[in-house]
């Protein structure tokens, strides 16, 4: 039922504006190749860190973006970043929100809002780690720029097989859907989705591992241990209460379901990270999308009839009254099972997938500030909130970027598992720290044995301290590619995944892995063989945190 509703929704979405993931115009003409010591693919957070810091070595860069745009999903609505355990960032990540705080710290920047006489729900030390989308786009812009940072806007790559050409182990260059042609002498993968390591024929995985497969206790199917963002009444899944027979009401899935622990290849919910205000002044109120079909919030009406109430949990507060607003509860802003081709898919197939997220998140928003069917105070709530005005104006105000939360993740010789989040086995040759729960939103909604609905893999279960990242999680087999670097769709399991994938982090990686690289171009070695005492010294000389002490 549930991919009849998908391939229902895909179709109504296809006409649709593409306000996200629509086909990029170019902004560097075809011509001559472009070449660089170090070129980096993708603009996202980890991205535009690994480029600064190839510039501050002193390594010719160029950094190739997809879209127009730098920054990623922490440009994107994601301003509440999930830090974790604060210590544990050090570097350029930490650089990155020290001059978040440099920026509000001036009076004048306090537009829509009254500045707060003290910032205790931002501010820690010397950083903030709390920020509207425009103001952090406006930090890595000019922090590139000062860097020196060769940038190349609207060049996705080519994912057809001559995208990326190799030879002898190594990718020579790789071509994007302009026919510009970027060639290297290292390169590093800083989308989501690995896509450049795809293309190069690197090994990776999509999906959840048996937890036999790592020895772990929180990967596979997991309804046992799904607590959080759960049905927490009983609501009948049938079109027709108590009939079966009837079918499924739209966003069930009538799949089986599998016992836990066992892998599938299904991954966790995607959103769009939303930037909403109730400042007046400010606000841009939430319109009825073209294709709106209120049937696809029946489940979401009858779990209100059955008094749930909680929609507004996360709002998440951000500067100039502002949110980053987050999926809170059973069924919220999660698309839950519509992305599963996402990871492998064509570019149509992402686009649609993308505009059917939209399609999906602003019908939510209309339905619960406009259906007579939803209560009365929920609509007045909800009504008195809207998209900022002051944010993606290109995109009607909507975010450029859906909120992939996890895609393809590389297999390589050493796979970061729940096991060395835990501390119960040791991580070797370490580049950075994460300490952010193990984070998994649900992966489908089915029908329980009592034939009452229920959500499936929304995991949130801490490590139980900072832990060490592996340079070896971040570089592919040696048989597979010598010159390549992977520091965001990295080496790790779907759970241990689900605690490395915050923007932090990944800016931490991003970092370490252009060191690398330039370490490889200069001793002239494949990246499986930098020096690890090399490499160590110069992130530490450099700020970055390799461990805390308990």
């Amino acid at each position: 039922m549930i991919r009849r509703n998908f391939r229902r929704a895909l179709a109504v979405a296809t006409c649709l504006l593409p306000l996200a993931m629509a086909a990029p115009q170019a902004s560097a003409r075809q011509g001559a190749p472009q070449r660089a010591d170090i070129v980096v693919y993708g603009c996202t957070s980890g991205g535009v860190v690994a480029a600064i810091e190839a510039r501050r070595l002193g390594r010719s860069v160029l950094l190739v973006c997809r879209e127009d745009y730098l920054g990623g999903m922490s440009t994107n609505g994601l301003g509440w970043s999930d830090t974790g355990n604060h210590r544990a960032i050090g570097g350029l990540s930490l650089d990155f929100y020290r001059k978040v705080k440099r920026h509000y710290d001036d009076p004048s920047v306090w537009t829509h809002a009254p500045r707060p006489a003290r910032a205790e729900n931002f501010v820690d030390g010397e950083a903030m780690w709390q920020f509207e989308p425009k103001v952090g786009e406006r930090i890595y812009e000019d922090w590139a720029r000062e860097a020196g940072v060769t940038i190349v806007r609207d060049q996705p790559l080519d994912r057809t097989k001559r995208g990326v050409e190799t030879a002898n182990g190594r990718i020579v260059a790789f071509r994007s859907k302009t026919g510009q042609r970027f060639e290297g002498k290292a390169f590093i993968d800083a989308t989501y989705e690995g896509d450049l390591m795809a293309g190069a024929g690197v090994r990776f995985t999509v999906g959840r591992e048996a937890n036999a497969t790592y020895g772990e206790t929180l990967n596979g199917v997991q309804i046992e241990n799904t607590t959080n963002h759960q049905f927490v009444r009983d609501v009948d899944p049938y079109r027709v209460p108590g009939d079966p027979r009837s079918g499924l009401v739209p966003r069930v899935s009538g799949e089986p379901l599998a016992p836990d622990g066992t892998a599938d290849t299904k991954i966790q919910a995607y959103t769009y990270r939303m930037c909403l205000t109730d400042v007046p002044a400010n606000r841009v109120p939430f319109a009825k999308p073209a294709g709106y079909d209120a049937s696809q919030y029946i489940l979401l009406k009858r779990y209100m009839d059955a008094g749930h109430r909680n929609f507004f949990q996360k709002f998440d507060r951000i500067p100039n009254g502002k949110t980053d607003t987050n999926n809170f509860g059973a069924f919220s802003f999660d698309n839950i099972g519509m992305n599963y081709r996402y990871p492998e898919g064509s570019d149509a197939e992402r686009a649609a997938i993308a505009r059917e997220h939209t399609l999906y998140q602003q019908g939510l928003l209309w339905f619960m500030a406009n259906d007579p069917g939803v209560p009365a105070e929920t609509r007045a709530e909800m009504s008195k909130w809207g998209l900022c005005r002051d944010e993606f104006v290109k995109t009607g105000h909507w975010p450029r970027e859906m909120y992939v939360r996890e895609a393809r993740r590389m297999v390589s010789d050493f796979v970061m598992a729940e096991s060395h989040l835990r501390g119960t086995k040791a991580t070797p040759r370490p580049i950075g720290m994460g300490s952010y729960n193990m984070d998994s939103h649900n992966v489908q909604r089915i029908v329980d044995a009592r034939g009452f609905v229920r959500n499936e893999g929304n995991i949130e279960v801490s490590p139980g301290r900072a832990y060490p990242i592996s340079y070896d999680a971040i570089v592919p087999r040696k048989s597979e590619a010598t010159n390549l670097l992977v520091p965001m769709a990295l080496s790790a399991s779907h759970i241990a995944y689900g605690s490395i994938r915050m923007e932090p982090v990944f800016m931490i990686l991003g970092q370490s892995a252009a060191a690398a690289a330039s370490i490889a171009i200069e001793d002239r070695v494949p990246v499986q063989e930098v020096d690890y005492d090399k490499l160590r010294a110069r992130l530490l000389a450099e700020g970055q945190i390799l461990e805390l002490a308990r």
